[in-house]
């Protein structure tokens, strides 16, 4: 049977997380149904990662085996018209022989995105973490340069997590601002801040649990030299809060 890959974006504002659950609406869930009603086949849909409730997709990466006669390319935009708006097939083609979305993937970038500014954002508040005052991004750098490398990230991730292996490989930490100008009450300045991590693998709520580290270096509350014992330390209750859900992207998948 064919496989065929799907390239896939997604609003996870409204969705229990990417995996499958009974009575709950999950990306993976819509997908699958969304392939019965064109198909007639019962089809499972293999994701390149769970991602939690909240979290988005801008280029999640799926795939699936059918006995249909449609051509791989043209899935995409057959599932668009049964999908709901708040996912989208970008792309669909045939895969080779022996890919896995997950066993396959070299690695990965997830996207963190902090507003800063008075006022909550309104237009995009489903997709940024709300700070109130600015961020000293270099400040932020500096301590992430801590966590680039193979290190044990036992302290950023839950207390509960299930893995017993906390030994992970981060390839590169990217942090960038984009201006949006003054309040036209305060003229305080608003900007959102773009957090990327690339890693050849990430542990539960990882990237959040480092968002949320940087934070703290950004607004002055932890030094940035502190980072890199927060990271030996491998006590979680070290490390900065797990920012929101909302804030959160699965950017890219690399084979």
């Amino acid at each position: 049977m064919p496989l065929v890959r799907l390239t896939i974006a997604y609003d996870g504002a409204d969705y229990h997380g990417w995996q499958r659950q009974e009575g709950l609406r999950t990306i993976q869930g819509e997908i699958e149904r969304a392939l019965r009603e064109l198909t007639g086949e019962a089809t499972v849909v293999e994701g390149a990662g769970r991602t939690d409730a909240g979290v988005h997709a801008l280029a999640q990466v799926a795939a699936f085996t059918t006995t249909s006669s449609i051509a791989p390319e043209r899935f995409a935009p057959a599932l668009n018209a049964r999908l709901p708006a708040d996912i989208r097939a970008r792309e669909s083609r045939l895969a080779p022989e022996g890919f896995h979305p997950r066993f396959s993937a070299r690695g990965k970038t997830y996207l963190y995105r902090v507003r800063t500014g008075s006022q909550p954002p309104l237009f995009d508040r489903r997709f940024v973490h709300h700070h109130r005052g600015a961020l000293d991004l270099a400040a932020m750098r500096a301590g992430a340069a801590a966590l680039v490398g193979a290190h044990d990230f036992r302290a950023f991730t839950p207390a509960q997590q299930p893995k017993e292996e906390t030994v992970r490989t981060v390839r590169s930490i990217r942090l960038f601002e984009h201006p949006w100008g003054g309040e036209p009450a305060t003229g305080r300045p608003v900007a959102t801040a773009h957090l990327l991590v690339t890693g050849e693998g990430f542990l539960w709520n990882m990237v959040r649990i480092i968002a949320g580290t940087l934070l703290d270096v950004g607004r002055g509350r932890t030094p940035p030299g502190e980072v890199a014992d927060i990271l030996s330390s491998r006590d979680r209750r070290r490390a900065g809060p797990t920012l929101p859900a909302r804030g959160l992207f699965l950017a890219r998948v690399y084979y």
